[in-house]
């Protein structure tokens, strides 16, 4: 896994500093940057498997750091922030932001979400089972890791992609809080539980006619969600 090479994108020393100690001391190569034209141009001449994202930069807001990054990558960006309001995440979630931890973190928990992208990198385009899936108008191509409602192809970010392809390989079974946790990011901390709220509600914005009144996810009030099968 320490073949993985990051991009460091946070203006606060302590902090940079706690990350890239935990990364040098597990072996991992890195780069670092303070500010948001820094960490573009970084982005952009290096190439790096993973970011690592500050939201509030001194020259520009990390939201924007992520636009301009998905103007021409689909590289993976942890966004990693003291914005905790559901708001927030949805926003740098909606903006093309693949994962959102929460200051202040856990070393533990910092390298859980590092596992499980480096997980999903390597795992890409592979998932089990037949290659298509189809629900309704909902189809997922397994083999070319891309889903689509209907004709139209959903731009899902590696987290939603993997939430629905675990409900789909799981029709009509709830799954708990905690097993879906520990799929996606190998821990079952309270703040993942959140995160996978917020990933639920951008996941079915996407899929759903009316969110509110949802065909395909059904939540089970502090329990989970189930996939749910259409005729």
């Amino acid at each position: 896994m320490n073949n993985i090479f990051l991009l460091v994108v946070e203006d606060d020393a302590a902090v940079r500093n706690l990350i890239t100690t935990t990364l040098k001391v597990r072996g991992y190569k890195f780069l670092t940057a303070t500010n948001g034209e820094e960490a573009i141009m970084l982005a952009s001449s290096h190439n790096p498997d993973i970011v690592f994202l500050d939201l509030g930069l001194p020259d520009m807001d990390g939201i924007d750091v992520i636009k301009s990054i998905r103007a021409w990558s689909d590289l993976p960006i942890i966004v990693i922030s003291a914005r905790s309001e559901d708001r927030d995440k949805i926003e740098a979630l909606d903006s093309g932001a693949d994962d959102y931890l929460t200051k202040p973190f856990s070393v533990e928990e910092l390298l859980a979400r590092l596992r499980a992208t480096g997980r999903r990198l390597s795992a890409h385009g592979t998932e089990k089972g037949e290659s298509i899936f189809v629900n309704g108008k909902l189809k997922i191509d397994f083999s070319a890791g891309c889903a689509f409602l209907g004709e139209k192809e959903l731009h899902l970010t590696p987290i939603e992609y993997k939430l629905l392809c675990l409900l789909s390989q799981n029709v009509g079974k709830v799954l708990t809080h905690t097993y879906l946790t520990q799929k996606i990011w190998g821990a079952a901390w309270e703040n993942n539980v959140a995160s996978l709220r917020v990933f639920m509600a951008t996941l079915r914005k996407k899929i759903e006619s009316d969110p509110n009144s949802p065909q395909y996810i059904q939540t089970h009030v502090g329990v989970g969600y189930r996939m749910l099968k259409q005729e």
